[in-house]
């Protein structure tokens, strides 16, 4: 699989501008999902280590209860690309279920 390149500030911000509730911090993507308790958290990131592995793109994250904390960045890549919006949007729509 040939990975993605590292996109420009200029490309990611336009791509975060149309990624609801996430922000880029410290060179990342970053956003808390917040759920009704820790099941439904724990289901939302069983969820979502499945759309992981389909893009062999992992993210950076924790879970205190009822929320999962991510963080998302490729770090061959060296900083952001089409893989951690991917995953993102992917995180988004399984949040929504």
């Amino acid at each position: 699989m040939t990975r993605p390149k590292k996109l420009s500030a200029a490309e990611a911000d336009a791509r975060l501008s149309t990624l609801h509730g996430w922000t880029r911090t410290k060179g990342k993507l970053h956003r808390t999902f917040t759920f009704t308790d820790f099941s439904e958290a724990f289901g939302f990131m069983s969820r979502v280590a499945l759309a992981a592995e389909k893009l062999e793109h992992h993210p950076d994250w924790a879970n205190a209860w009822n929320r999962v904390t991510v963080d998302l960045s490729t770090h061959d890549a060296g900083g952001l690309t089409e893989l951690d919006f991917r995953l993102a949007a992917e995180m988004n729509r399984l949040a929504e279920e």
